[in-house]
């Protein structure tokens, strides 16, 4: 095999950008080998953009069609572990978008399907993984740098939607149709991160609002606290109601600290000490100076790195590594098996919210479903 047949499950806003990257040639070692979408006007759309690929119908059709070796689903939520798993199971290879489900042990389902085919790769879309920003800071952290964190926030508000952006499809914002709002749509990609490069916390307490700034069911609105369990705390933010949102993420150490903002600057202050060595050996008059002379700056070096974001350039990174991993074995960038992380946390989220008290990860999957399922019963019923 020299090049990796995708077969893209769902033509829309993001299974359309991705095969437009493969067509222009943007994905090297990769082509499009199907497309499949239940609308009809996608057929004549893909007829007219992409004539010489196989379009279907039926995305079993198409697994079984010999006309692709990988598929990405670009799909609603629901639907991407069992498209995972069918695909999979034709031993194809499988690229799910984010988030991997909308519940755990749907998630649970694919991961240990996917675990009894180890020759095949099984692999998420977290294209933030790729961005050489957040690569740089998760170094960072892993190299021991800032030392023990202490503190994470992340306060990501700028995913701003009007109503109008909810009102596009019935399906959007609902607990049947997406299983959530910002937690499961705009800020899988941070939570994602934020465990990937800080650890799961043991702990969260959460306050959600349920359509706070918008006529919707879902969550609008989110502020969680996260217990590390080792002393270590954290608190997540995020909305969709902030026109100038914010992009801040902090990673307070013993040793120092990293700030992000807006996904492009990191600044890195490194501690000539611990903080711990400097509270056992400086006495009061020496702690008096620094804070009462501004000398704050002698006890840590400053790094300052920009970072510049081609649009695109990361979901291509992703494509390109995942077929790189069917093709010659180069280690994935997000395996399949961590999409289970993000969908604890944001499930963890929502359950201290709807219990009203703080609740241990992982949560009682049971416990989550039946809740989950009373939201969904309550919005056919028009409750």
């Amino acid at each position: 095999m020299k090049k990796v047949r995708l077969g893209i499950i769902g033509i829309g806003a993001q299974g359309g950008t991705y095969a437009g990257f493969i067509s222009e040639g943007k994905v090297k070692n990769m082509e499009i080998g199907a497309i499949c979408d239940i609308d009809p006007e996608k057929k004549a759309l893909c007829a007219e953009k992409y004539p010489n690929v196989p379009f279907y119908e039926n995305y079993i059709d198409m697994l079984e069609s010999g006309n692709v070796d990988a598929v990405v689903t670009t799909v609603p939520h629901y639907l991407h572990a069992e498209m995972g798993i069918e695909a999979l199971k034709r031993d194809i290879h499988a690229l799910l978008e984010k988030p991997a489900g909308v519940y755990t042990k749907q998630v649970k389902e694919i991961n240990e399907f996917a675990a009894s085919k180890p020759n095949l790769t099984f692999a998420i879309f977290f294209n933030q993984r790729t961005n050489k920003l957040y690569q740089k800071v998760k170094e960072i952290v892993d190299n021991g740098e800032i030392g023990n964190i202490r503190r994470t926030n992340w306060m990501i508000t700028n995913w701003w939607r009007p109503q109008a952006y909810y009102n596009q499809s019935a399906w959007r914002a609902t607990w049947g149709g997406e299983g959530g709002g910002v937690l499961v749509n705009q800020a899988p990609h941070q939570i994602d991160l934020l465990q990937w490069i800080c650890g799961m916390p043991k702990k969260v307490s959460s306050n959600v609002k349920y359509g706070y700034q918008r006529d919707i069911a879902v969550e609008d609105d989110v502020t969680a606290v996260l217990d590390y369990g080792n002393g270590a705390t954290g608190v997540f933010i995020t909305c969709t109601h902030d026109i100038i949102g914010t992009d801040r993420f902090e990673i307070t150490g013993d040793k120092g600290k990293i700030v992000v903002d807006d996904s492009k600057k990191v600044t890195i202050k490194r501690l000539k000490q611990s903080e711990n060595e400097m509270n056992a050996n400086m006495d009061w008059a020496d702690a008096m100076k620094l804070f009462m002379g501004g000398g704050l700056g002698d006890i840590y070096d400053e790094e300052v790195l920009e970072f510049e974001s081609v649009w695109g350039e990361q979901h291509c990174g992703v494509l390109e590594n995942f077929a790189a991993n069917i093709l010659d074995g180069t280690p994935l960038i997000a395996p399949g098996s961590d999409g289970i992380n993000g969908v604890a946390l944001a499930n963890a989220i929502h359950l201290s919210s709807w219990l009203g008290k703080e609740v241990e990860l992982p949560v009682d999957e049971e416990v989550y479903l039946a809740e989950l399922n009373k939201k969904v019963e309550a919005e056919k019923s028009g409750k």
